[in-house]
């Protein structure tokens, strides 16, 4: 986190007014004189200033959605949650770790355990059944509960949950007598639960790979897979829950303030619902069973109202009506001598991919000696952002750019997984199996043969 970033932007005056100038529910507000990674600090600013209040992250692809999402995870720690857009047609997304994703958002958006949540325009007009699911079937097991374990995978069915001899990978759980081993979205690491009789005397993490027990932990939350997971006669407004489909518009707070990235344009929605249909008519055509249009996404004049609704503040959008009047640094080009002159002429922070490339500019940087001395004007930092900016009395520098690299936005796997080695995991009837002396055959399953 760079809290040092966000006090010097407050510290500006444009800052001040604009605190003050903040839009209303339907209302809108354009910004402009942000470049680079400016806008994601002042949305981390707002975040810390407003912490009552939701901010949505709206951007035109996902590739800026993670931009957006890498800029405030640096900025703020982890308190940033992303809203991916599908990528499929239907209501089962086939990717786990886009599926996962959007579960745990939409439960923190429901619970109001989340401040910022970037998303896409496309991804604000899906619908879908899981705000019904998660708030009908997300249920907690604590040490010491009495619950038969029966129960507990039953619950696990009904939400989708794949019901395996071993737990190799999310989304799937296991029943050995008295011991349910299951990994859901949402979950640190897959969860060993351990009854006696029907109470609940120990909740453990394991290892997909060895499937040893590790350390214990309190309580566990179990989260749906599938929007499929039947929900009970519930209705709400005289419709039944388990038909309900909403979109993100549908559940962020009345006051949330909806941050316009540049280049979104509400006229999408449009086009996407053209495209749609087409897309669905085609996949019905190959004897496909997809949902209706209305199924999957919000009509266009109805994801208007909704847009509208909340006060929007838009990046860079004609006309603009408050200015920060910040600039982009001057290009250095590999060239050390001109970062040399910059950084000996204002305040300059210099953020960095990681420890080596910090390391490695306290070298070209500094004095020469045994321990490099660094110039009093700069300071040096692991945390990169996308792109630099020069703010009043201080120049942001990102080390790729400083060396014209791409950023390298990368994140590690959401969810783990056994490794698909040799002999590892459990055979299912109608797997293909190579016999040391019989060669290729079909596994049918095994069979008990009484002896003698």
């Amino acid at each position: 986190m760079l809290p040092g970033l966000l006090n010097t932007l407050r510290e500006l005056p444009a800052y001040r007014g604009f605190r003050g100038a903040l839009p209303g529910p339907g209302t809108a507000l354009s910004v402009g004189g942000l470049p680079g990674s400016a806008p994601a600090v002042l949305v981390a600013a707002l975040a810390e200033d407003l912490p009552q209040r939701v901010a949505l992250v709206v951007t035109e692809t996902p590739a800026d959605a993670e931009r957006w999402l890498a800029d405030l995870s640096v900025l703020r720690g982890d308190g940033t949650r992303l809203y991916p857009q599908r990528e499929a047609l239907g209501e089962e997304e086939p990717h786990l770790e886009i599926a996962g994703e959007r579960i745990e958002t939409i439960e923190a958006v429901l619970l109001g355990r989340v401040r910022v949540v970037v998303t896409t325009i496309r991804a604000t007009a899906e619908r879908t059944r899981m705000p019904a699911a998660v708030a009908e079937r997300r249920f907690g097991l604590r040490r010491g509960d009495a619950i038969r374990p029966a129960v507990v995978a039953a619950q696990l069915e009904a939400m989708g949950f794949a019901r395996r001899p071993s737990v190799l990978d999310v989304a799937q759980f296991a029943v050995r007598g008295g011991i349910i081993d299951a990994y859901g979205f949402g979950m640190a690491a897959p969860t060993r639960i351990e009854w006696w009789g029907d109470e609940i005397i120990s909740i453990r993490r394991f290892d997909l790979e060895t499937q040893r027990s590790e350390g214990e932990i309190p309580e566990v939350t179990m989260l749906p897979v599938s929007a499929h997971a039947p929900v009970s006669d519930v209705t709400v407004a005289g419709s039944p829950l388990s038909v309900i489909r909403q979109s993100l518009l549908d559940l962020l707070p009345a006051d949330t303030l909806v941050v316009v990235d540049r280049g979104v344009d509400p006229a999408e929605i449009e086009r996407l619902w053209q495209e749609t249909a087409h897309h669905l008519d085609v996949a019905r055509r190959r004897g496909e069973d997809v949902p209706g249009r209305e199924g999957v996404l919000v009509e266009p004049g109805e994801w208007t109202r909704l847009w509208s609704a909340y006060a929007r503040l838009e990046i860079e959008r004609a006309p603009v009506d408050h200015w920060f009047r910040l600039f982009p640094p001057e290009p250095v080009d590999r060239d050390l001598k001109r970062l040399a002159r910059m950084v000996a002429q204002t305040p300059t922070l210099i953020l960095c991919d990681n420890e080596g490339q910090l390391e490695r500019l306290e070298e070209l940087l500094g004095d020469g000696g045994e321990v490099p001395r660094l110039p009093a004007t700069l300071t040096l930092a692991v945390g990169a952002l996308h792109g630099g900016f020069v703010l009043p009395g201080l120049t942001v520098l990102t080390d790729h750019e400083i060396f014209s690299r791409a950023r390298r936005v990368r994140r590690a796997r959401r969810y783990r997984a056994a490794l698909a080695a040799p002999g590892v995991g459990p055979l299912s009837p109608g797997d293909y199996v190579v016999h040391l002396e019989h060669g290729i055959g079909i596994y049918r399953g095994t069979q008990t043969i009484a002896v003698g």
